[in-house]
């Protein structure tokens, strides 16, 4: 049955170019020598979470849930507030930044699974008032960021109307106006590139094919059936309570506090969300083991591609539908990335779902800002994932 008829003080902004979901700061980066961490266990995962945050331009809290079956091991260092001092907790709030592209994924592989949507429906088929240009991008390719659509984010009017207000509301669903002007940077499906544009087109086709708002189908479609009460898609800039404080590390500046720093109507579906560690692992498990949509639209998701996630994840990465695959020396986990100001998120799970890494940091890392700690990020972040699978990630 379709879905259609079942649901029914201002923080200063650094001048910056766009990267991945939204603004990177342009502040002088300063990391530490890239020195991987020794692959160990047990208590040597608390002490490389500890190093990550005394790392210059590290993360002042980082917090890593490993889940294997019912088996639970919370590992965290440093503090979720500076102002207080108190430590990271699982249900803490945080900006998931482009791990939301997942999300705008799993409500369009349910609906495939529904019938509403076809891999190969086109943007001319279902958002015909976008430019003919366009017209001939299915939504696989979308998925795949094979598209071709030039990113939204990167637009020189979007650049500056967020320049001159951090917390400017946009119309989310007209994001795309952005770069109506422009024709596809290379034909659809000849080549992979990761684009914020994508996933708003995504979430755009979703609401086109069922007549229901793309948050409705958040909590149809993912919130409600894996039991997630501590996620959302906000418009404002606001974060509820309690939550990870998000922070720009530029040393030799004192860490400034940017989890408000800008309004999220100008990432939507491409990375809006907010959410929680603990939610973020019942959605793992659930969006990499094919729980929403079955094993057939799953098998079509893991067309494995050349390329990466933004950050790039620990291992080598390929490319899938709203999915990548980390491969790494103990093993596969599909799973996806992101960074914002003031996070960097990890989330991933074996294929079948059963055991799952979170792994979140409050402060943006990436290869454009901080390479160095980003290197080190990966290989603490596959040191997990060894853990996870070698079942040695147990409390």
């Amino acid at each position: 049955m379709p879905i259609r008829r079942r649901v029914l003080r201002r923080p200063r902004l650094k001048a910056v170019p766009l990267v991945a979901v939204c603004l990177t700061t342009l502040s002088p980066a300063v990391a530490g020598a890239a020195t991987p961490p020794r692959p160990d266990t047990g208590p040597a995962l608390q002490r490389q979470l500890e190093d990550l945050t005394r790392r210059p331009g590290g993360p002042p809290g980082v917090i890593a849930v490993l889940k294997d079956g019912r088996h639970t091991r919370v590992v965290k260092a440093g503090v979720a507030d500076l102002e207080t001092g108190r430590a990271p907790r699982v249900h803490d709030h945080m900006r998931i930044a482009s791990a939301a592209k997942a999300f705008s994924g799993a409500v369009a592989l349910s609906l495939v699974r529904l019938g509403d949507l076809s891999l190969d429906d086109t943007l001319g088929e279902r958002l015909p008032h976008l430019p003919d240009a366009w017209s001939a991008v299915t939504l696989r390719q979308l998925l795949h960021h094979t598209s071709g659509l030039p990113d939204y984010s990167e637009s020189p009017e979007f650049v500056e109307t967020l320049l001159a207000d951090p917390r400017h509301r946009f119309d989310s669903r007209r994001l795309l106006d952005f770069i109506a002007d422009r024709p596809l940077d290379f034909p659809p499906g000849s080549r992979f590139r990761y684009s914020n544009s994508d996933n708003i087109a995504v979430a755009l086709m979703a609401e086109a094919a069922t007549g229901v708002r793309y948050e409705r189908l958040l909590k149809e479609l993912v919130y409600r059936p894996l039991g997630l009460r501590h996620t959302s898609l906000p418009q404002g800039y606001r974060m509820p309570r309690p939550y990870l404080h998000g922070y720009d590390v530029s040393p030799p500046e004192p860490p400034e506090d940017v989890s408000e720093l800008i309004g999220m109507s100008g990432v939507w579906a491409s990375g809006g969300i907010v959410s929680t560690p603990a939610d973020m692992t019942r959605f793992i498990r659930g969006y990499a083991g094919g729980k929403l949509y079955g094993h057939e639209v799953a098998r079509q998701q893991r067309d494995w591609i050349e390329g990466a996630s933004e950050p790039a994840g620990p291992g080598r990465n390929k490319a899938g539908l709203a999915l990548f695959r980390y491969s790494t020396r103990c093993g596969v986990v599909l799973g996806h990335t992101g960074n914002t100001p003031g996070y960097t998120q990890l989330i991933a799970a074996t294929p079948d779902g059963r055991k799952s890494l979170t792994f979140s940091t409050t402060t943006q890392i990436n290869q454009t800002l901080k390479p160095d700690l980003l290197r080190t990020l990966r290989a603490v972040q596959e040191n997990f994932v060894c853990a996870l699978l070698k079942g040695k990630g147990r409390s």
